[in-house]
């Protein structure tokens, strides 16, 4: 009898952040580009009651360990629905239906109502990334037939990932978002010579409005926001989806809360004010910064100011990214006025994996034709950018 090799690993399933230890995620987590997938960014979701069973993101999150040590991890969620992930699976969803195929619930690896890239597989530095992925799939090819799901989804994944789960069966989508990058500007005025004229005197305009409406942007960053500003920038948010966006208040008010403790030293607040020694914004947009990215989030006002929107959420934080030395700005979801003020189309994928042999076979037949279509547009949205400077080149991946 041939005696089989001790497994030196563990694969455990958890289902709550709270119940991993901090530091051996985060040893895992920070040394990465992205601020949304460290444990305190994912524990609040959790703790503050935004991401749990009751709002149809039940946590099960896959470990890897070798004795003690967490060596690899991925944030993962059982979805009954496709709210709060921003890409729209719906019309597979239909298909589905009508096939007679359930597609809820599913696997969901992302960070919750957050579409920015950087989701992958975490790991320990010096392991095998191919055995470790290897491992952590059939782990999941295992749950979701132990537990009946549809299917596994990863999305807004880190471009450099995406060929090593692809390589184990996964199949990419192509999507776009709009992405401002800094060209080694030196300031905001040598940044507006990429336009022609006439933007570069629409983009002057809007800013002089909010000037002329009497408004003082301030920029407030880590420990100089003050503690009663977090409530605030819920207040500003849940406006903002009230108005804008009914159905997808999907943070809570302790969310907000819970950042000035735990999450402070990554948040920029670009606060807009009436006098300037006001104590209480009109009006602010909500950014995360780690390292050299930016990554607005949220906004909102409390009264309407001519332009006040893409002085807080586009022209502010471009200024002070270039000032900061910051080289890739990602504003946020949407796009209607994101190319007109310096925001290309920029590729991003999610990979997808079926486990009905039926409807895997027609999606890895027809996705080809849709990211085709979807590399057009966004080489369409990028022909019609309003710059001079044809030298500025974008990299859409395959």
């Amino acid at each position: 009898m041939v005696q089989q090799p001790k497994l030196d690993y563990s694969v455990i399933w958890v289902n709550r952040m709270a119940d991993i230890p901090q530091s051996a995620w985060d040893d895992l987590a920070q040394p990465l580009k992205t601020p949304f997938l460290e444990w305190d960014w994912l524990n609040n979701i959790e703790t503050s009651g935004s991401a749990t069973a009751k709002t149809g993101w039940l946590p099960n999150h896959l470990t890897v360990w070798r004795d003690r040590q967490l060596i690899a991890a991925a944030p993962m969620y059982v979805k009954g629905h496709s709210y709060g992930e921003f890409v729209f699976d719906q019309q597979w969803a239909d298909l589905s239906y009508r096939l007679g195929i359930s597609y809820y619930p599913k696997l969901l690896g992302m960070t919750p109502f957050t579409p920015a890239v950087g989701y992958r597989f975490l790991m320990a530095p010096g392991e095998d990334e191919d055995q470790l992925t290897q491992i952590m799939v059939s782990a999941i090819d295992h749950f979701c037939d132990r537990n009946h799901l549809s299917g596994c989804h990863f999305l807004f994944v880190d471009p450099d990932w995406r060929p090593v789960i692809e390589r184990n069966g996964f199949k990419g989508w192509l999507h776009h978002s709009y992405i401002w990058q800094n060209q080694g500007f030196s300031s905001f005025e040598d940044y507006l010579k990429v336009f022609n004229a006439n933007q570069r005197r629409n983009i002057k305009r809007e800013r002089k409005a909010v000037a002329k409406a009497g408004l003082t942007l301030k920029i407030l960053t880590g420990n100089d926001i003050e503690k009663s500003l977090f409530p605030l920038i819920y207040s500003f948010y849940s406006s903002t989806c009230d108005k804008f966006m009914w159905g997808s208040k999907y943070l809570t008010r302790q969310f907000f809360k819970q950042l000035y403790p735990n999450y402070r030293q990554r948040v920029v607040l670009i606060a807009a004010y009436q006098e300037e020694d006001d104590q209480k914004p009109v009006g602010m947009s909500f950014c995360i910064n780690k390292g050299n990215h930016l990554y607005g989030r949220y906004w909102g006002c409390f009264e309407e100011f001519d332009c006040l929107h893409f002085e807080a959420c586009y022209y502010a934080p471009i200024e002070w990214a270039i000032g900061q030395g910051i080289t890739m700005f990602d504003p946020g979801a949407g796009g209607r006025h994101k190319k007109r003020r310096g925001f290309p189309a920029t590729a991003n994928h999610s990979v997808h994996r079926f486990y009905d042999k039926r409807f895997d076979r027609i999606f890895q037949n027809y996705i080809d034709e849709v990211n085709v279509m979807e590399r057009e547009e966004i080489e369409a949205i990028n022909q019609d950018l309003p710059f001079t400077k044809r030298e500025i080149t974008f990299e859409i991946p395959d």
